[in-house]
């Protein structure tokens, strides 16, 4: 029997499956999401599952089940059931879908910390740590930055200077799987029965982080190459592991692209350390850029604000006006289409 309290499981969860119609039946959480199956934990084991014809055609892209949901299945034999309810998300990191204007892709859910893998060679970018640092916020999971490859040469000072500004939003660990208490003190910040999903770009190490935190080899990796000095596997899939005695692991695939989900653009302001500055400014409804009276303008004009880091803000912030509003005609869109069909229903009734 497995004992899926070590994979979170809990009371809260038990109170909302109670409330499904299928209650009698099992549960279990998504450990592996394939193109047309899932791979689930329960009690008795892992089975394969699909879904059932109304949860496959009756929900959008972003709503269909991924790795970490708790789902109530029917088993059909030893190895394979049926997916037949999907309890509701809770702590979901989403992305905003490639070549899309307001489509968003779930990447893991129920997850209690993020960790954020930067290497410290070349592929180091607070650019993107930033990115990816506001996204988790925005869904109320606990970001980490963990700052990979610490064995290799890397201007400390620098480095330091450069995360200063999110080093006060999440703690920032520095890690090598060559320096064993490196990956001690990581493993000892997750809790038992916790989440953690690993987010960043290829090559940063994050599937040999997994199997280090691990203490086995559980995720393939490949050697480094000698041209790149990078790791020249990269995940294809995302893939739930349990830790002894500890938390859970999500591992992704690396992510050349990590478009912003963001409902509410003003929230940059407190995630990326600019709301200081911003409540000072002469309009309450300023915009931050070439407003008179502007306290965030004057800030980076003496150098108390970083320039690339207002610069990186007013990007994001550009980028995630585009996405809310865009959710917001789509939201509005849906809405007159199912008042359309429910006219059309109700019309047809009469005849």
């Amino acid at each position: 029997m497995i004992d899926l309290n070590t994979y979170g499981w809990n009371d809260k969860l038990n109170q909302l499956k109670q409330q499904s119609m299928y209650e009698s039946l099992a549960h279990g959480r998504i450990c592996i999401v394939h193109r047309t199956c899932y791979e689930v934990v329960l009690e008795n084991g892992l089975l394969e599952c699909e879904l059932t014809g109304n949860m496959m055609y009756g929900k959008s892209d972003d709503e269909l089940p991924c790795t970490g949901d708790w789902v109530i299945l029917q088993p059909l034999d030893e190895k394979k059931g049926i997916i037949v309810d999907m309890l509701p998300r809770q702590r979901t990191l989403y992305r905003k879908k490639s070549g899309t204007v307001a489509d968003k892709q779930a990447i893991a859910s129920y997850v209690d910390k993020a960790f954020i893998v930067q290497s410290l060679d070349d592929n180091f970018n607070v650019r993107r740590a930033e990115r990816f640092m506001v996204q988790i916020l925005e869904e109320n999971i606990t970001p980490v930055l963990v700052l990979n490859k610490a064995d290799l040469n890397f201007d400390k000072e620098a480095i330091g200077e450069q995360i200063r500004h999110i080093a006060r939003r999440m703690p920032v660990f520095v890690t090598s799987t060559r320096m064993p208490e490196t990956i001690s003190a990581l493993r000892e910040s997750i809790a038992e029965g916790e989440t953690v999903v690993f987010v960043g770009s290829s090559g940063v190490g994050k599937s040999s982080l997994v199997n280090a935190l691990c203490e086995k080899s559980i995720l393939l990796t490949s050697d480094i190459s000698l041209s790149t000095g990078k790791g020249r596997h990269t995940s294809t899939r995302r893939e739930m592991v349990l830790m002894n005695n500890s938390g859970v692991l999500i591992d992704t695939p690396g992510v050349r692209e990590f478009g912003l989900a963001i409902d509410d653009p003003n929230s940059l302001t407190d995630m990326l350390d600019i709301a200081d500055y911003a409540k000072s400014c002469r309009f309450s409804d300023c915009r931050h850029l070439n407003e008179p009276g502007c306290a965030v303008i004057e800030a980076v004009n003496n150098g108390t604000l970083d320039r690339q880091v207002y610069t990186s803000y007013l990007k994001l912030r550009k980028e995630a006006w585009h996405f809310s509003t865009s959710e917001h005609e789509k939201r509005k869109r849906d809405k007159s289409f199912s008042k359309l069909v429910h006219e059309v229903k109700k019309h047809k009734a009469h005849f």
